[in-house]
């Protein structure tokens, strides 16, 4: 894998991680959201990876022969199909006619967990960059000596 091969993979890791954290931060903004505009409760988003394709015959030959992929791209955003939370409250202007609201199904907790995991993803990302700057610009200095 060139040099630049390996900046561009950690970008692609770096734009994807950077996406799951804004879904994270939707989700988190979201957790007493009772509507939407279309008057559904929110749903849950999650961030779905899927390796970068070899769209040609070469770069699948390439992959073949063991060289490493080309980086990682976020396929999709799906909302979490699970049910949301019921709460007795009554006096809430969306409760139904038991008094109970729907509340989305986004756990704090969950959320912060993921965004952990997210920013250390990221990290190591951008560790893995600049050791590869570092890396061609040690191979400069050798060929100035």
């Amino acid at each position: 894998m060139s040099i630049f091969g390996a900046m561009d993979v950690s970008a692609t890791g770096m734009t994807a991680q950077q996406t799951r954290m804004d879904t994270i931060s939707e989700n988190i903004a979201n957790v007493n959201t009772t509507r939407d505009g279309n008057g559904n409760v929110y749903k849950r988003k999650v961030v779905v990876f899927e390796e970068k394709s070899y769209p040609t015959f070469s770069e699948s030959l390439a992959l073949a022969n063991g060289h490493i992929g080309k980086g990682v791209k976020v396929s999709r955003i799906v909302d979490d199909p699970s049910e949301g939370n019921m709460v007795y409250d009554p006096s809430h202007p969306d409760a139904n006619e038991d008094g109970y609201v729907v509340y989305p199904n986004v756990n704090t907790v969950t959320e912060m967990t993921n965004m952990i995991d997210a920013t250390r993803a990221y990290e190591a990302n951008v560790t893995v960059l600049n050791a590869t700057k570092n890396m061609a610009l040690k191979a400069l200095d050798i060929g100035q000596g």
